[in-house]
C-alpha cells in the first residue's frame, strides 16, 4: 500500500475512534398516562329557586314549590324535592337597585331547594318548578333546561324559576253555600302574588294598575260584570250583585273573580259555584 493510502486509513481510524458518527435513535412507544381522577365522579352543588314573577320567593307562607331535576337524553329523574323557607327581604328584592350580576333572591335568607349531584360529564337537564303548594287552584309550572358541568356549582341565587300568576281566592260567600233569589249579596275576594305578597292600592304590587273584577255566570253564560273595589281590608276587593231567580238559574250559578296585570303578564282566576233557592231553608234542630 502506498505512503498516502496508509495515511488516510490512519486518519478514517483515528476520526471514528473520537468522533463516532451520529445514528438515528428509534423512539420506544409508550402509553401516555391517565389521570384516573379525571373520570371519577364529582359532587356538584345545585340550588334552584321558584320565585313568584315580579314578586317574592315562594315559601313557607303558600306551601313552598316542587322542585324536579331530569336527565334529557334517559328521562331518568337525577333529584325531587320541596323548596322550603322564608319569601325573602322584600324591600332588598323589590326596592333595593342592583347590578345584574349581584345576588338578589340570596342577599338576605330566603327559600331555595339544593341538592348534590355525582357528575361524570356534562349533562342537559330540565329543571322544573310547581307551586304554590297550598293553593292548588293556583298552582302553576315552570321549567328551563340547563347544561350542568361536574365540579362546577350553581349557587348564590342558582337556578330562577319565575311562576307567573296571582293566588285569587273567593272569601264570600262561601263556596257551595246556597243563595237566596233576589237577596243582595256582597262578593268578596283575596288577591295575592305567588309567593303570597298582598295586591293592594299603593302598595309594592299596586292594584290601582290592574285589572280587578267580577263575573256572574249561569251555566257559560255571562249574566253580569262586576267592577271590584279595595274594601280596605288585607287584600280584600268586593262588588255587590243580586242573587238570579231559581226560575233562570236552575243549576245554580257561578261566581269568577280575575285579576289581570298586563304590564307583568301576572294573571289569576278563582272561581266557585253556588245553588239557588227559592227560599232559606229551615234551620236543624239540635
Amino acid at each position: 500500500m502506498s505512503l498516502p493510502g496508509i495515511t488516510l486509513s490512519l486518519f478514517l481510524l483515528f476520526a471514528h475512534t473520537f468522533f463516532p458518527l451520529p445514528c438515528l435513535a428509534v423512539p420506544i412507544e409508550k402509553e401516555p398516562s391517565q389521570d384516573l381522577r379525571l373520570n371519577e365522579p364529582k359532587p356538584t352543588a345545585i340550588l334552584v329557586r321558584a320565585v313568584a314573577h315580579g314578586s317574592m320567593v315562594l315559601g313557607k307562607e303558600v306551601g313552598g314549590a316542587r322542585i324536579t331535576i331530569t336527565d334529557v337524553a334517559s328521562g331518568q329523574i337525577l333529584a325531587s324535592g320541596l323548596q322550603q323557607g322564608d319569601m325573602g327581604d322584600q324591600n332588598q328584592i323589590m326596592r333595593t337597585p342592583h347590578l345584574m350580576e349581584e345576588p338578589l333572591y340570596s342577599s338576605r335568607v330566603s327559600a331555595s331547594f339544593m341538592t348534590t349531584l355525582e357528575l361524570t360529564h356534562p349533562i342537559l337537564v330540565d329543571i322544573a318548578a310547581e307551586g304554590p303548594l297550598a293553593y292548588p287552584a293556583s298552582s302553576q309550572r315552570v321549567s328551563k333546561r340547563v347544561w350542568l358541568i361536574p365540579g362546577h356549582d350553581l349557587t348564590n341565587d342558582g337556578i330562577v324559576l319565575a311562576l307567573y300568576g296571582f293566588i285569587v281566592q273567593i272569601e264570600h260567600p262561601k263556596a257551595s253555600e246556597p243563595l237566596i233569589g233576589k237577596d243582595d249579596v256582597m262578593l268578596r275576594a283575596s288577591i295575592k302574588t305567588l309567593s303570597g305578597a298582598l295586591v293592594r292600592p299603593h302598595g309594592d304590587w299596586d292594584s290601582r294598575k290592574m285589572h280587578i273584577y267580577g263575573e256572574l255566570l249561569i251555566g257559560d253564560h255571562i249574566l253580569e260584570r262586576l267592577q271590584m273595589f279595595y274594601s280596605g281590608e288585607k287584600a280584600s276587593f268586593e262588588a255587590p250583585f243580586f242573587v238570579p231567580l231559581p226560575r233562570d238559574a236552575p243549576n245554580g250559578i257561578t261566581l269568577r273573580v280575575v285579576a289581570a296585570d298586563p304590564t307583568s303578564g301576572n294573571f289569576g282566576v278563582g272561581h266557585a259555584k253556588y245553588p239557588v233557592l227559592s227560599e232559606r231553608l229551615p234551620l236543624k234542630n239540635p
